[in-house]
């Protein structure tokens, strides 16, 4: 039975992964620090022509795509206004509503960053009497730079343009419960999840009985992340990612997820039945639920052409694509199934 010390090691992982800004297009930071952490536990990883790390953990025969991404949610500047403060474009689908009163950095292209808050228009409540009634999209928010500059003309003098991205602070914490707390659990905690199971066959010298890759993808959260580098003689793959909590589902942010169906429908009978086995095996705490608003890396993998078996699993992640919780038992659930699934 794997050790709770690599679930340790996986939430370490994954908040060091947490600390690098990454929305979709804009992850080579973070694919370049998941490349060197595969490299580090001695596994070859390569960065594909895409953006995102091919790691190989070994193994002869065929292959199980192991698939979680490292791309997030954030901002694009889509005009600098006249006063100087910029209205943007999503990155993903990060709502205006649950970013308001976040800080953010934006990432210039010639290097410089510049902190600001993301704030509705006119968000002084003393000031604005239908503070409460205002609308949050991002038509009618702003980001607030913390420089002082009042036209466009000055903002652009700190090299901001249209196109740059903004980043929305992740606020990482852990409390002494076990809870894990950030924006952007969504997929780090399941990056980080697959580099503690990289850390546990490392550290036992273990070879999988068959062939296994890890592809961590950089535009899952636009729809294409998984849909190319899949390595030949690969015929099942499996989404590593967050699994669902919510009104109507069974799974809580303590227990291992295993999605029977999302949007894009069901996924492998039979995959899904050998995860169910897993986790029967390996006595990890799960819950088999069908997400209605969703989709996954193995899906644009499908539509991409590749034929192979899918499925999906992941620790339970609560308010997905706002302030996500999720906890230490989660993770560990997540890989004693994976461990199960292998049969290491």
């Amino acid at each position: 039975m794997i050790d709770q010390k690599y679930a340790e090691s996986a939430w370490e992982q994954a908040a060091a992964l947490l600390a690098i800004d990454s929305p979709s297009g804009f992850a080579g930071r973070a694919a370049a620090w998941v490349k060197n952490a595969f490299e580090a536990l001695g596994f070859p990883a390569e960065i594909t022509a895409k953006g995102g790390v091919l790691a190989c953990l070994g193994g002869e025969g065929e292959g199980l795509l192991l698939e979680a991404h490292a791309d997030t949610l954030g901002g694009m500047v889509s005009r600098i206004k006249a006063d100087g403060r910029l209205t943007l474009t999503p990155v993903g689908g990060m709502r205006a509503e649950n970013g308001e009163a976040e800080n953010v950095t934006v990432y210039a292209r010639d290097g410089r960053t510049v902190s600001g808050t993301f704030q509705l228009c006119n968000a002084s409540v003393h000031v604005n009497g239908g503070y409460g009634d205002a609308k949050r999209d991002y038509a009618g928010m702003e980001v607030v730079l913390d420089e002082n500059v009042t036209s466009a003309e000055e903002t652009r003098k700190l090299g901001i343009e249209v196109g740059d991205y903004v980043c929305f602070d992740p606020r990482t914490r852990r409390t002494a419960s076990g809870y894990l707390k950030s924006r952007f659990l969504d997929d780090k905690l399941s990056v980080g999840i697959l580099l503690g199971f990289a850390q546990y066959l490392s550290d036992h010298a273990i070879t999988p009985a068959r062939k296994v890759y890890v592809h961590v993808t950089v535009y899952e959260e636009v729809g294409h992340g998984g849909s190319a580098s899949v390595p030949a003689g690969v015929t099942e793959a499996i989404s590593v990612d967050m699994g669902c909590v919510g009104e109507g589902l069974g799974c809580t942010e303590r227990q291992v997820s295993i999605c029977a169906k999302d949007s894009g429908g069901p996924y492998s009978y039979e995959v899904v039945g050998k995860l169910i086995a897993a986790a029967k095996k390996t006595e990890a705490d799960y819950a088999v639920d069908v997400y209605p608003y969703y989709g996954s890396d193995v899906e644009a993998t499908l539509r991409a052409g590749y034929d192979l078996r899918h499925g999906l699993i992941g620790p339970g992640v609560y308010a997905s694509h706002g302030y996500e919780r999720s906890h230490m038992d989660g993770v560990y659930n997540t890989l004693k199934v994976l461990c199960g699934y292998l049969e290491v």
